[in-house]
């Protein structure tokens, strides 16, 4: 059966990049059998409840609810955040993609209290509080996790911005709604020249609506004290939204 690594690529469960370049291949056995040895095979023992195994292409495999967990052992709390959030991730019929989540929240809970001695479970239960509906990728939730490493407050993920016929029109990756600032996060496919003007549409449009559009790079990451956090600061220190909505009249 495959687990860990090999089963969240799998499911697409986002993995950190020092992860997602270790190819070997997680096999599991029963906990009462012999632990897989081969090369470029990583062994383990296991237990598994009913629901932990599934099908996929004739392939035993992890759930991603369960792989979720097992990962839980080799990443940080916060390369375990954003996995979660790769797990749980919704959009609803608004966005021009809509989403359905490999597992709920309420489903890496149950899995949680149902393995209270697993390896990395303590760790598993401090990231549950930070897991959100909404984050498309890993920097994405990077971005929320600094800003509340840094005590700023958390901004809202799955905000639809909408034209004055109700139409959905831009769809932040974050957002401090009562202030109106949406954040965009710009990856490397953003250097592009047509996604560049695409961009460039989107924050006029942003800011057509009466908002502002915080964006963020991804140097803006790095370091134990992100750039972009002092750009959100300054943001949420800005104008106020009333003021922004009668000079744009909105």
């Amino acid at each position: 059966m495959l687990t860990h690594s090999t089963s969240a690529r799998i499911c697409c469960i986002c993995l950190p990049g020092w992860l997602d370049q270790d190819w070997r291949i997680h096999i599991a056995r029963p906990a009462d059998g012999s632990k897989p040895r081969r090369r470029n095979v990583v062994g383990h023992q296991l237990s598994f409840k009913p629901g932990e195994v599934v099908m996929f292409d004739g392939v035993r495999l992890t759930s991603p609810a369960r792989t979720w967990l097992d990962l839980a052992s080799l990443l940080s709390i916060d390369e375990l955040v954003a996995a979660g959030d790769s797990v749980v991730v919704e959009h609803g019929e608004d966005f021009p993609m809509p989403r359905q989540p490999l597992a709920t929240i309420g489903d890496l809970k149950r899995i949680v209290g149902q393995h209270p001695g697993m390896r990395g479970v303590r760790k598993a239960r401090l990231a549950l509080d930070l897991i959100r509906v909404g984050a498309d990728s890993a920097p994405e939730t990077m971005m929320r996790l600094a800003l509340l490493h840094a005590g700023v407050p958390e901004p809202v993920l799955n905000v639809v911005l909408r034209n004055r016929l109700g139409q959905p029109v831009v769809w932040p990756d974050a957002a401090y709604p009562d202030q109106r600032i949406a954040l965009q996060y710009d990856g490397a496919h953003h250097g592009d020249f047509d996604q560049y003007r695409r961009d460039i549409k989107r924050q006029s449009l942003t800011e057509s609506l009466g908002w502002r559009e915080v964006r963020v790079q991804s140097s803006d990451l790095e370091g134990d004290r992100p750039f972009f956090v002092e750009k959100v600061k300054a943001a949420l220190q800005g104008p106020s939204a009333a003021a922004i909505e009668e000079r744009t009249g909105s």
